[in-house]
């Protein structure tokens, strides 16, 4: 569990969207941050005014030599970590056949390894503390698909696999995990953050062309609100027993359920012929 006292979250990403609107209420709430993005200037205002409370380091979560200083440094300054935030991240927009493979490689080194090493980085000191929170910033494009969103997809799908094994591991450890999962928020996710195959396939018009001129249509103009979840997310890591998954937004639990209710129909169909994979019983 983290500890409540004062805590110290450990937040990447914060120049814009969840990470930043995250950094802004711990702080508010009088307690310690590290406030981090690749590009340092970008998130000195949210440091103004509080002090040695707030700790500004540039991080690029691909960059492990700049994760090994950032743990370090808030080691140093802080004396601990209660909570880290594993919020950078990005999308990429594209039908699987147009990926290309080198922007698909860099976004799987951001969205999962570099999630992996900042974990992996901060666990021993929390492995110390006996206490902490790992919050992992998946999307509800980490339970569901669709079109020109699938490496995106394989990226928080990876992160929810990695997220489900690690609460395991360090539960017994004092350790919590949780996953969060938002739906359509206004961030610059859909927007200036997004990336985009510059390859484009006639034959996916209808599908994942049609799907990346939704997602153009409707940035700005999406249901979440990113303060709301920011304050979502400090409610569940007060909890007594945090869930290990958090659904932001009507449209994430609506896609979610609609998920469930899919896969119960397929897995019930073929239940014959899924269980007669087995040996019949009594067979040597």
């Amino acid at each position: 569990m983290m500890n409540r006292d004062n805590p110290v979250w450990l937040i990447t990403g914060c120049s814009t969207g969840f990470g930043r609107e995250l950094a802004k209420l711990v702080l508010e709430r009088g307690w310690r941050a590290v406030v981090t993005a690749r590009d340092a200037s970008k998130v000195k205002d949210i440091a103004e005014g509080h002090g040695e409370r707030a700790l500004v380091l540039p991080l690029d979560v691909t960059n492990t030599a700049q994760i090994e200083g950032a743990v370090a440094q808030a080691k140093r300054h802080f004396g601990r970590i209660d909570a880290l935030v594993n919020n950078a991240g990005y999308g990429y927009l594209a039908a699987i056949e147009e990926g290309e493979d080198n922007e698909v490689r860099a976004m799987f080194e951001t969205n999962v390894f570099g999630l992996i090493d900042m974990t992996k980085a901060v666990l021993p000191i929390m492995r110390e503390q006996r206490s902490g929170l790992i919050v992992n910033v998946s999307s509800i494009g980490g339970i569901a698909s669709f079109a020109a969103t699938g490496y995106y997809h394989a990226t928080k799908y990876a992160v929810e696999g990695l997220s489900e094994s690690l609460a395991l591991e360090v539960k017994p450890l004092g350790i919590g995990v949780l996953v969060v999962e938002p739906g359509p928020f206004r961030t610059n996710w859909a927007g200036p953050s997004i990336k985009q195959s510059a390859t484009l396939i006639d034959d996916y018009a209808s599908t994942a062309g049609e799907r990346r001129k939704q997602t153009e249509a409707r940035s700005g103009n999406q249901a979440g609100d990113p303060v709301r979840a920011a304050q979502a997310i400090i409610d569940a890591a007060l909890s007594d027993e945090p869930p290990l998954r958090l659904l932001l937004g009507k449209a994430a639990l609506e896609l979610a359920h609609r998920k469930l209710d899919f896969m119960r129909a397929d897995f019930d169909a073929w239940k014959a012929t899924t269980e007669g994979a087995d040996y019949p019983q009594g067979a040597a």
